[in-house]
């Protein structure tokens, strides 16, 4: 109690500072504000007991002054002042004992605050908690200050629209600069590598090709590569005649191998030509019956279906597909820290503006109104169902651990000046009551 004692006004206990880890702490405060609360009650109290002292100092005089065969009035002067100083010390002795014991002198039920501060610290919590964290009063409340209307009105307004979005940026700017970009590449990474590994695609790339295949969307493409194919075997004669004088007998004469280079090349282009403009060509109906086929089996044959897995996997696992998550981070980052510096950005500018219409449209909208007002009171009510309990003993918790003769002083620096009014009430009041009784008195004796 020696180290508890030594502590000044809003110090803490600390451990390895002469004194345990779990000894009581004084409750916080502002030292200036205390000493002016601590003079002023001073003051106060130096007021009454020159008020008791007064009565006092005429009790004596009105006693000798009796003694001496005064006139009878010094009688009414003796009993107000007799009656004065009782009621000035029963009041002294009152208020006293809130705060410690009487001259020192451990009387029973003295010194009740700092006796009783754990039980006050217990009652405080279950007051408000019973009060004020009841979901009674917390709906009451809500739906008299209008939240969703409120917020709505304040959100309209084109400053406080800029205000949050300015905000915003700010919390934005600072999360993507906290974060390390070797971190959220590779966060990035697994996320993908995850979601694409676990995720079968065969199926429902099947799915996807069937479809085409039924919509006739693959006939565009089967076009284009018809077209290029036909393009390539016009525009590479010298190719296809080499081609086909590679493989032709060394025996052969040359002008043999050019004459049947000639008509490959001839029977190439007109096979070309007729699959590029004829529609319901052979070639043209293999293939959609192979893209037909083809998706099924990604979607039935377990082979396929394998098969195409394991080209997902490699392609995912690709070190090319790293590189290009981290390139599209490091853009999306900067993109981001840009828009958010500018204030006159389009990102900005489009936050700012769905911020302002959805305070227009809460203000105005009656049914949005309600439905946020519900969501308010529903996260109203979950916090005060669920953590009451630790509100409440945060404040009981708080007022255990402060030191009891501290918190003594500190409420009596804040109540102790006015209840000197009640000594000096006392003083006088008690005064008037003797008067009274000895003039009642007198007329009765």
């Amino acid at each position: 109690m020696v180290a508890v004692k030594q502590l000044t006004a809003g110090e803490r206990v600390r451990p390895g500072a002469g004194a345990p880890a779990t000894a009581p702490v004084p409750p916080q405060g502002a030292s200036v504000a205390d000493e002016v609360k601590r003079r002023d009650l001073n003051r106060m109290k130096a007021v009454s007991l020159a008020f008791l002292a007064g009565a006092a100092a005429v009790f004596l005089l009105a006693s000798w002054a009796e003694s001496r065969g005064w006139p009878g009035w010094v009688s009414y002067l003796r009993a107000a002042a007799e009656a004065g100083m009782i009621g000035g010390i029963a009041d002294w002795f009152a208020i006293t004992v809130l705060f410690r014991h009487p001259l020192g002198l451990k009387i029973p039920h003295t010194a009740i605050i700092p006796k009783r501060k754990d039980q006050f610290g217990a009652s405080l919590g279950e007051f408000i908690d019973r009060n004020f964290l009841s979901e009674e009063v917390v709906h009451d409340k809500l739906r008299r200050m209008e939240v969703a209307r409120t917020i709505g009105e304040w959100l309209a307004q084109e400053a406080n629209a800029q205000r949050v979005t300015a905000e915003l940026a700010s919390v934005t700017r600072g999360a993507v600069t906290v974060l390390r970009d070797a971190d959220v590449q590779a966060m990035l990474e697994r996320a993908v590598t995850a979601r694409a590994v676990d995720t079968p695609w065969a199926p429902a790339l099947g799915r996807v090709l069937e479809q085409v295949c039924v919509d006739g969307a693959h006939h565009q493409l089967v076009d284009l590569v018809c077209d290029r194919a036909y393009e390539w075997v016009r525009d590479n004669h010298a190719t296809v005649l080499r081609v086909v004088s590679e493989r032709a007998p060394s025996w052969s004469p040359r002008f043999v191998d050019d004459l049947v280079a000639d008509k490959v090349y001839g029977e190439v282009l007109s096979f070309a030509w007729a699959v590029k403009v004829d529609v319901n060509h052979p070639m043209r109906m293999a293939v959609d019956t192979f893209l037909t086929e083809f998706a099924r089996d990604l979607r039935d044959d377990p082979e396929t279906m394998a098969r195409a897995e394991e080209i997902k996997r490699r392609v995912v696992e690709h070190p090319e597909v790293g590189k290009l998550i981290g390139s599209a981070w490091s853009t999306a980052k900067e993109m981001l820290l840009n828009a958010a510096e500018d204030p006159s950005s389009e990102l900005r500018s489009r936050v700012r503006d769905g911020i302002r219409g959805f305070g227009i449209r809460m203000s105005s909208d009656e049914a949005l109104r309600d439905k946020v007002d519900g969501w308010v009171e529903g996260a109203a009510s979950y916090l005060v169902t669920n953590y009451s309990t630790q509100i409440t003993s945060l404040i009981t918790d708080t007022v255990e651990r402060w030191d009891a003769a501290d918190t003594s002083r500190r409420i009596e620096l804040q109540v102790g000046r006015d209840l000197q009014f009640i000594r000096i009430n006392g003083t006088l009041v008690g005064a008037l009551v003797g008067i009274v009784i000895h003039a009642v008195s007198q007329l009765l004796f």
